[in-house]
């Protein structure tokens, strides 16, 4: 890294924003090429490259002077927020999935902004080598994860309602208009359930579940009645209309939450209610999935209960 010590400032302001500059000119590539080259969110890109913004701009902003831990981690955090402000201002993403990613994000940051002073402090001579390991890791570990095949998610949800399974089944195939939704989550942006209609009946009918962004389209496969309804999905809309000041069509919008198939279970109880128990079927390429997996199962009870609740008071008039 001998060129960086005569591009880089003397005066230590100069040398800050170049530091955040230079890291974001890496990182901001990589970024690009992982969501729209690659087509993959993962590990690359909400855990290495957080670590990479926070380690190399430590890395260039201690380059041959002495920095503190502090100041390492000031200038990690500042790259950070003017990384973020870039993927507003570019439209490359929304501010709820950005909400979403920053808790793994910041702490991947701090990780990288302590590891980077440990460089510096105590093996300058192998901060460049690192740091460019860490640059060809990021695309490396992306190609790699696109190639894993996700795996299929149950999510299930029930609701005690007060009447007959004949009476709740009426409301299961389809349902009128719901109530405008108070939860918070769905003034996010988050699509919700508005109603549903059914074209047919039996195996073969096809149900559409209409939401906010679009309609599901669900082929029954099973239909039990007053018992079973199952159905495929074979076409969705959306999952979410992003808050930015752009119309952003990121692309996890598009085929990385996917709902295969889904069911309404009815059971009749002694004392004359009904059991109702809504079931999804879904995967997502979305990377690790020990973090977003939680994410999204609590989206789906979320529109689950949303549904049930509405299939029991409309049952129970």
């Amino acid at each position: 890294m001998g060129f960086i010590s005569s591009f880089l400032a003397t005066d230590i302001s100069k040398r800050k924003w170049l530091s955040v500059a230079l890291t974001i000119l890496v990182a901001a590539p990589l970024t690009w090429w992982g969501i729209y080259g690659i087509g993959e969110y993962g590990i690359a890109l909400f855990i290495l490259t957080p670590f990479l913004i926070g380690l190399l701009s430590v890395v260039l902003f201690g380059y041959e002077r002495i920095i503190t831990l502090r100041e390492s981690i000031k200038i990690a955090f500042l790259t950070l927020l003017v990384f973020t402000i870039g993927l507003v201002v570019f439209a490359i993403e929304g501010l709820i999935c950005i909400a979403m990613v920053a808790p793994v994000a910041l702490l991947m940051t701090w990780l990288g902004s302590y590891f980077g002073y440990e460089l510096v402090r105590k093996a300058p001579k192998s901060s460049s080598t690192l740091s460019l390991l860490l640059i060809f890791a990021i695309p490396s570990t992306a190609y790699v994860e696109k190639q894993s095949a996700p795996e299929l998610s149950p999510v299930v949800t029930s609701i005690i309602i007060d009447a007959s399974p004949e009476a709740v089944w009426k409301n299961v195939i389809e349902f009128p208009e719901l109530d405008i939704p108070t939860e918070l989550i769905f003034k996010t942006g988050i699509a919700y359930p508005i109603n549903a209609r059914i074209e047919g009946t039996g195996v073969g009918a096809v149900r559409h579940c209409n939401f906010t962004t679009g309609s599901f389209v669900e082929p029954i496969t099973v239909w039990d009645e007053p018992r079973l309804l199952k159905f495929d999905v074979i076409e969705q809309p959306e999952p979410m209309k992003e808050i930015s000041f752009w119309d952003i069509d990121a692309p996890h919008l598009h085929d990385y939450f996917v709902s295969k198939e889904g069911q309404f279970k009815l059971t009749e109880l002694p004392n004359g209610q009904t059991k109702l128990e809504g079931t999804t079927w879904y995967y997502h390429n979305i990377k690790p999935a020990f973090y977003w997996q939680p994410w999204s199962n609590y989206i789906i009870h979320q529109i689950h209960e949303r549904v049930l609740n509405h299939i029991k008071v409309n049952s129970e008039k």
